[in-house]
């Protein structure tokens, strides 16, 4: 199992910082070091400005670590000061792109208490993709685990509620040196955290999308459905035309017929019409996405018709609603998509209103879990 707080307290008195390959993390150790022995102890909340916190990277106090035994399974973790890690420049996924992520969002209620939301489904992702990547994986109960642990140790960076949530990322890479083209042997799971609020800049409003007819996101057989570090460094030339063209995001094209939209560079995207709600089915070009499946249950409990299935890029003009879900960006309606020069503009629909205000009930304890979503994790 993994170590607990008695071991992370020798590990913070003792100022011991563990390894990755020969030499020790670096740290930030004034900032790191400032909590008390024992980073579960305590109420203290970061002192910075919760009402503009952003979605970007900022240093919090503790990650997790665990490398891959050769006998075929990952090492206890432990918990150190959060820092830099030190990689081979013969690192599989420096030279081959052999790493996976996830993201799990930790949040706090207003009636107290510190809650994940389905972190066991970003395990079992994980573990998929890590399959299709050739990598080695933590199994289900030991990424939970991990996660909950580092959101715990750091709890003070946890927002209030309401004011945003700490977005925990785990990692999994190859660390072991590979030249020629083949799965690397050595492997290290890690998990940081960090406080988040919206995803787009236009926080709550509504997201204005660009069809991309040039740039592909994903290919049939390829690596589309998996979160691989790989699929998202190709999408940032077309992410970045469409927001120099005052857009919000960009939606992608099937590549095979160029004609089915797929998803978004950062979430899954659905239309509605009538009480029916559409989403492009999970074939291994988009992702599968942990909000996508739980908008898709709530939908259906709410009593509309949940369709998986190809949408023709020509029923958005038809489309009476539209919106997008992602662990990052929770659920966002769509004002505009514009094809070829065409802009579409849609209403700010009662339908994604309710599916967003049901998941967020869901999550904040005002709404019943009837299917046990949301693990807490502390008070």
């Amino acid at each position: 199992m993994i170590q607990r707080a008695a071991s992370l307290r020798r590990l913070v008195n003792s100022a011991f910082l563990p390894q990755l390959g020969a030499r020790p993390i670096a740290t930030h150790a004034a900032s790191s070091l400032r909590l008390a022995s024992d980073p579960y102890s305590g109420e203290e909340i970061a002192d910075i400005d919760w009402d503009n916190i952003g979605f970007g990277p900022k240093p919090t106090d503790y990650m997790y670590m665990t490398k891959f035994n050769k006998d075929g399974t990952f090492e206890e973790g432990q918990l150190s000061p959060f820092g830099n890690i030190e990689l081979t420049p013969q690192a599989g996924v420096l030279n081959y792109g052999q790493g996976l992520f996830e993201g799990i969002k930790a949040f706090r209620r207003e009636t107290g208490g510190m809650f994940l939301f389905r972190p066991e489904q970003n395990g079992m992702r994980m573990k998929i993709g890590a399959e299709r990547m050739c990598m080695p994986a933590p199994s289900v109960e030991h990424f939970v685990e991990a996660v909950k642990q580092t959101a715990l140790a750091n709890k003070r960076w946890i927002p209030p509620s309401g004011k945003g949530s700490l977005y925990v990322r785990p990692l999994l890479l190859a660390t072991g040196p590979v030249l020629g083209v083949a799965p690397a042997l050595d492997y290290t799971f890690i998990v940081y955290a960090c406080p988040v609020a919206n995803y787009f800049k236009e926080g709550t409003s509504s997201l204005n999308l660009y069809v991309e007819d040039e740039y592909h996101r994903a290919t049939h057989g390829g690596a589309g459905g998996v979160k691989s570090v790989t699929n998202y460094a190709p999408v940032l030339k077309a992410i970045m035309r469409a927001k120099q063209r005052g857009f919000s995001e960009v939606l992608y094209l099937d590549s095979v017929h160029e004609s089915y939209i797929e998803e978004a560079s950062a979430s899954n995207i659905f239309i509605v019409k009538g009480n029916v709600v559409s989403t492009p089915p999970a074939n291994g070009t988009i992702l599968e996405g942990v909000t996508r499946k739980s908008i898709m249950a709530i939908a259906r409990d709410l009593g509309f018709e949940v369709e998986e299935r190809m949408i023709h890029v020509d029923e958005l003009r038809s489309a009476e609603e539209v919106f997008c879900t992602g662990t990052a960006v929770g659920v966002c309606t769509v004002g505009s998509i514009t094809y070829k020069g065409n802009r579409v503009e849609y209403k700010i629909g009662s339908v994604s209103q309710k599916l967003s205000s049901t998941l967020a009930g869901i999550q904040a304890g005002t709404v019943e879990d009837k299917n046990g979503w949301v693990v807490e994790i502390g008070q």
